[in-house]
């Protein structure tokens, strides 16, 4: 009996090419990711703008009026420029509303909070 041996080429995804995130109001998404995060905007349009957070594409994508927000789904993180407790305060002082306060895990530290369309942000910082 003769055994058939085949190769399989494995297919890998090779990273993040853009996070998508859905807006309601596109001005206000961009000034929220351009202003108060201090993140570069590559280009704006009324359906589709793109910030760039270091290297990773954030597209904003507008929503059409008849869709909903579904709970859940992804969550972007960010490494804060500074301390966290630093960032949280200049945030806060910009009305950006943090859902939970900052929390300590063995693993690191974690300040969720919203961006101007609801969707769920957090800063992350390493364990002290």
């Amino acid at each position: 009996m003769a055994v058939r041996t085949e190769t399989w080429e494995v297919l890998m995804a090779r990273g993040v090419a853009t996070v998508w995130v859905p807006v309601d109001d596109m001005d206000r998404a961009v000034r929220f990711y351009g202003s108060t995060l201090g993140l570069e905007v590559r280009s704006t349009s009324e359906d589709w703008s793109e910030i760039d957070a270091g290297g990773l594409m954030i597209g904003l994508n507008g929503r059409e009026e008849t869709a909903e927000h579904a709970p859940g789904g992804a969550v972007i993180t960010f490494q804060p420029e500074g301390s966290i407790d630093d960032e949280v305060a200049h945030l806060q002082q910009e009305g950006v509303e943090f859902t939970g306060g900052i929390s300590d895990h063995e693993w690191g530290r974690i300040a969720p909070f919203k961006d101007s369309e609801g969707n769920d942000l957090q800063f992350y910082g390493p364990p002290a």
